[in-house]
């Protein structure tokens, strides 16, 4: 490469201005795009929100018919994305209807975007304005909203801890302050939060809507057949410890492995006896024989022998 008229750039010609990180501003405008694509947007089925809205343990926003094409049995739903794709999305949070709860948000048609501003409508999906009925303020990026729990009523959430009730201020159902969900929060802290809650609930056998999660009965069955079994084991095991106790106290025996062995080794002293008896073994049958070889004349009746003299010999 040369003599052609042509040259080699160096990097510092090529890079011209360096990487440079963003700013807070830049992160602020980030995530308020990406805030409001998420209230604007169903991420299973990429269409805008539309009620009935839904939504699951960690606040995310779906239509609740793209939830219920999921959730259909065989391949991928119609107007959906692919399973696949769809559990990506949902981490294993929904299994069923009862792991979401149906939202009631307050329309304000004033708040609606008017047809005047329809490019501005086309972008962000959404025709109706969505309200805090207690403070009237929209609901969307740039106020924090909450729901309850299992009511499902939303609202801004200075008015709910402004107002410190422990009963929802449209339908008058009592709920805990576990059971106050953000919407789409970015912090952390709330993220664990409801992290935590959902793990409490599973070991209660509840779901996020705090309904009976299948099959909770069939494990609460299966427990109490275990702890009946455990029960009777440990009656027949108290049973048995305290009959041989009754055994060796009645034995003057202290001790329950000594007081059985002394029981068998009784045992087969009196079964010996019985043989003897049957083989006729007595005092009088005894006496004829005696245990000493060595006493020669003095011998019994039976091993006295006889004894040739010794004239007899030659």
């Amino acid at each position: 490469m040369g003599n052609d008229g042509g040259s080699i750039p160096t990097r510092r010609e090529l890079v011209r201005e360096a990487a440079r990180a963003p700013t807070t501003a830049q992160i602020k405008e980030t995530q308020r795009e990406q805030q409001e694509h998420s209230w604007t947007t169903c991420p299973l089925s990429h269409k805008a929100l539309a009620r009935p809205i839904v939504s699951d343990s960690v606040g995310n926003l779906y239509n609740k018919d793209a939830v219920l094409q999921f959730l259909l049995p065989g391949d991928d739903g119609e107007g959906i994305s692919s399973k696949s794709d769809c559990e990506e999305v949902l981490c294993g949070r929904v299994k069923g209807l009862r792991d979401v709860v149906e939202l009631h948000f307050e329309v304000d048609t004033e708040l609606s975007e008017h047809p005047s501003d329809h490019a501005n409508a086309h972008r962000h999906q959404r025709r109706e304005g969505w309200i805090c009925p207690i403070t009237a303020k929209p609901l969307g990026p740039g106020v924090k909203a909450v729901y309850l729990v299992p009511c499902g009523h939303v609202f801004a959430e200075e008015a709910i801890r402004q107002l410190k009730g422990d009963k929802c201020l449209q339908c008058n159902e009592s709920y805990s302050e576990d059971n106050i969900i953000p919407i789409l929060t970015t912090k952390e802290a709330d993220k664990e939060r409801l992290i935590a809650r959902a793990a409490k609930l599973a070991e209660q056998g509840l779901t996020h809507s705090l309904k009976k999660a299948p099959g909770s009965k069939k494990r609460k069955k299966q427990t109490m057949e275990s702890s009946a079994d455990a029960t009777n084991g440990t009656t027949v095991a108290t049973a048995s410890a305290t009959a041989a106790k009754s055994t060796a106290s009645s034995n003057g025996i202290k001790n329950s492995a000594t007081a059985s062995l002394t029981a068998r080794v009784l045992n087969e002293e009196n079964e010996k006896k019985k043989r003897r008896k049957m083989m006729g073994l007595n005092d009088n049958l005894d006496s004829l024989f005696t245990k000493d070889k060595k006493q020669g004349s003095k011998g019994d009746f039976m091993t006295r022998g006889f004894s040739i003299p010794a004239s007899a010999r030659r």
